[in-house]
């Protein structure tokens, strides 16, 4: 098997600026899963190729690579688009196989949900699977045995533990960059968080999502400058349904309905403005180079 592709050569220079997709259905949300079951999953049409070919040819003109966050879910169904990401020079990542928070499994449950999906990944892709983004972003200090679980697992990095105050997830005291994640029973992988500007005293997201989505992208840009200058690893998410403002509407509450389609028709543009400002790569492409310059400490859970 070999290692995943190693854009370094070509992109090591200059801030270490991530781009990451959550590969997942539109269908597949937190926010729907009261109204849509995972048993229900086969019987809506898959809009996610056809955008990833989007996503991929705007990568390609713009000299950008990416970490795609593969839902298990997908990659059963999507193995030709896997290995198509994969020949593209982007990095294949896991996000778990059924889209399923953390706190909804025990950690026997998450380990073979975890290994599963590596192993499938790493079948299509014929690369190492060195990265993990729990979906929801939830991991929390409710759920940090599951940092044990990755680094035991031998999982390189972690990229679930947002460092603000959310209603589903959150660890606002959490180091707002790249740093050693250390788990209860002693695991300890590299953490990247998603990109957090400091206002106030609190620690605001604006690195991607639906807080992309609603923020003017200066905001955006802003963050990024503040990382470079810091000299800091900046990561961006996106999911490929935030690109199609024509998915078909679900049953939500109201508040779920605004944050799932709020600004969705923006997205594109505010993607395409951002690379043709900076170049991104992928994870993979600069761990090495994140990991020796890494700070800090952090324990979760105990």
């Amino acid at each position: 098997m070999t290692q995943p592709p190693d854009n370094a050569s070509r992109q090591s220079a200059g801030p270490v600026r991530l781009l990451s997709f959550d590969l997942e259905e539109y269908f597949q949300v937190e926010a729907a899963a009261g109204a849509v079951g995972a048993g229900q999953w086969d019987s809506f049409a898959q809009r996610s190729p056809a955008v990833v070919e989007r996503i991929l040819e705007l990568l390609a003109s713009r000299g950008s690579t990416a970490t795609f966050f593969v839902l298990g879910w997908i990659a059963q169904r999507q193995g030709d688009l896997i290995r198509r990401i994969a020949r593209a020079g982007h990095e294949i990542a896991s996000h778990g196989m059924a889209h399923a928070m953390i706190h909804r499994m025990t950690p026997e449950q998450f380990r073979d949900d975890a290994g599963e999906s590596r192993r499938r990944l790493e079948d299509l892709s014929g690369s190492a699977v060195l990265g993990y983004r729990a979906p929801t972003f939830s991991i929390t200090r409710a759920t940090a045995w599951a940092l044990d679980v990755l680094a035991e697992a031998g999982f390189a990095y972690d990229s679930s533990i947002f460092p603000i105050r959310h209603d589903r997830y959150g660890v606002p005291d959490a180091p707002r960059f790249a740093h050693w994640a250390v788990g209860p029973a002693g695991g300890r992988l590299v953490e990247i968080p998603p990109l957090t500007l400091r206002i106030l005293g609190a620690n605001a997201p604006v690195g991607g999502g639906g807080y992309m989505r609603l923020l003017p992208l200066a905001v955006v840009k802003a963050a990024l400058n503040s990382a470079a200058r810091a000299g800091r690893p900046a990561m961006i998410y996106l999911h490929p349904w935030e690109l199609d403002p024509h998915q078909p509407p679900l049953a939500m509450s109201r508040l779920n309905r605004f944050r799932h389609r709020l600004g969705l028709s923006r997205m594109e543009r505010k993607l395409q403005a951002l690379l043709e400002r900076y170049r991104f790569t992928s994870v993979a492409a600069r761990l090495e180079e994140i990991r020796s310059n890494i700070t800090e400490r952090f324990v979760y859970g105990g």
